[in-house]
């Protein structure tokens, strides 16, 4: 999510160089911004722990940076900012919002109303160090070139293509399985549209390759790619199907038209992915179940909740798919 908005900085502050401080797996997000170079942390490793992030200090000091913008604020990050005190750098660091989120996941709540989104969030900190950006100077990343190996599946328009990816990190955000099946069977039975299918993992590779043989025109991506490479072929699609996950923010930093499904999560906590219409969120019914959102990560839900994306059907994805391809199935 911090994508749109770094690119945003960059192209409004043409002088201004970014380094991005983030994890190796992480990097390939950032390869194609301009005027921004990576430093790779090694948590794990040489950065592990109080003095790994006082040698991780040092290290960036010798960057001879101006200062420095903390869109994370987490444990790790605000140790640094201790450290950068010793030099009166500048460290400005991202206001999560957690009295508000945590009013909104209340389920007494009085107020049900949309909170500051992230790409706000992260900009509020870019314009406390002097770089205000607006909405609207926020900008996308351009489609790249498709992996070998899938050129001819994307070079073929005959079929609109378009990216499932049906897990995530928390129960409470997966559509289940077995209705997700039925939307992807509705869809290849239509012959318009070739689906790719995205996970990552042991357990989820072994559902995405069966889900290959028992359809046609589906091709399961997960695991035959390198993270690089599977950016390059979401850059590619028609649309993208997720859940509130990481495969929705990837896809729409390439201004992939990206449908969402949510379930005991919910937008107005404000990591609705980037510029796509409010539309394009389906939403588990709140009328059956008031208390979403439940927690703002998907990891907590009061008993009875377990259900909630069962109230959405996969005609309605399939229908939402449809419109946004223009599309009749």
């Amino acid at each position: 999510m911090s994508v749109p908005v770094i690119a945003g900085i960059v192209k409004k502050y043409p002088d201004v160089k970014i380094t991005v401080l983030t994890k190796a797996f992480t990097a390939p997000i950032f390869h194609d911004i301009p005027n921004v170079s990576l430093f790779k942390a090694d948590v794990k490793g040489k950065h592990k722990g109080v003095l790994g992030l006082w040698k991780l200090y040092k290290e960036l000091r010798a960057l001879n940076i101006d200062a420095v913008a903390d869109i994370h604020n987490v444990l790790r990050s605000t140790i640094l900012k201790q450290f950068f005190r010793l030099s009166s750098i500048p460290f400005v660091q991202l206001d999560k919002g957690r009295a508000e989120k945590k009013a909104l996941i209340d389920g007494n709540r009085t107020v049900f109303k949309p909170l500051k989104t992230t790409f706000n969030r992260y900009a509020d900190v870019f314009g406390l160090l002097g770089f205000p950006i607006l909405k609207s100077e926020l900008v996308s990343l351009a489609k790249k070139s498709a992996p070998k190996s899938f050129e001819d599946l994307v070079r073929d328009q005959n079929q609109q293509l378009i990216g499932i990816a049906p897990f995530a990190a928390f129960q409470g955000k997966m559509y289940p399985l077995h209705l997700m099946q039925k939307v992807v069977s509705q869809l290849v039975s239509t012959e318009q549209y070739k689906i790719v299918l995205f996970g990552g993992g042991a357990r989820e590779i072994e559902v995405l390759a069966s889900w290959e043989k028992q359809f046609a025109n589906c091709v399961n991506a997960a695991g035959k790619l390198s993270f690089s490479q599977e950016l390059s072929l979401i850059s590619n699609l028609n649309l993208m199907l997720a859940m509130d996950s990481g495969n929705a923010h990837l896809a729409a930093m390439y201004a992939v038209p990206t449908v969402t499904i949510w379930g005991v999560t919910h937008p107005y906590a404000g990591f609705a992915p980037f510029n796509q219409p409010e539309g394009n969120a389906i939403l588990s019914d709140r009328k059956k179940y008031p208390a979403i959102p439940t927690s703002i990560y998907g990891n907590k839900y009061p008993e009875g909740y377990d259900k909630v994306m069962e109230t959405i059907h996969p005609e309605t994805i399939v229908q939402k798919i449809s419109e946004i391809l223009n599309d009749e199935v």
